[in-house]
């Protein structure tokens, strides 16, 4: 499935034209976000590629981002992904309240590749297939970018964003995709 992210209304982004993932669920135990960002990308604030660990507060830099709500229920999860190989997983009980560390979770593959005016980073997910997310038949995703220019601006990219003034992923209204 093929998604366009759309720029947040208070965020600048000259250099940045749009903001593509493609997201495939290949088995219930997993998915591959390909999110594709088109324009000046020489323009970004790209991390260089480290070995590929968890760490926290990758959404302060250039980061993608994919939150996954188990249908039915309140609890979700928040997956970020950066240019370093870096990621993190969370886990929430409801919006914003109960956040933890999501178990079960292999270290995603992370790649990148650079060409011309586009730069694409590719993440290929895979859990437990007993976990939650396993089990769940049908899921409802939010996705989402921050790209950091140069410069040190930010713009922040979702499926949808909530009508508050500031960006917020973890807003309901941003999970408007749904898939099985």
């Amino acid at each position: 499935m093929h998604c366009a992210l759309k720029l947040h209304p208070d965020s600048r982004a000259a250099a940045i034209r749009h903001v593509e993932v493609d997201v495939t669920r290949p088995r219930a135990d997993g998915l591959v976000l390909r999110y594709i960002v088109s324009g000046n990308v020489g323009e970004l604030a790209l991390p260089a590629v480290t070995k590929p660990a968890r760490a926290d507060e990758l959404w302060r830099h250039t980061c993608f981002e994919a939150f996954i709500r188990p249908a039915p229920g309140a609890a979700y999860y928040e997956f970020n992904f950066a240019p370093s190989t870096q990621w993190a997983a969370y886990r929430f009980d409801s919006y914003r309240m109960g956040m933890r560390a999501a178990g079960g979770i292999a270290a995603p593959l992370i790649e990148m590749e650079r060409e011309g005016d586009s730069f694409t980073l590719q993440a290929t997910l895979q859990w437990d297939k007993s976990s939650e997310l396993g089990r769940a038949a049908t899921w409802r995703l939010g996705l989402s970018a921050v790209l950091e220019a140069a410069g040190g601006g930010k713009s922040y990219w979702a499926l949808a964003h909530p009508r508050e003034n500031k960006p917020d992923f973890h807003h309901a209204d941003c999970f408007a995709l749904e898939l099985q």
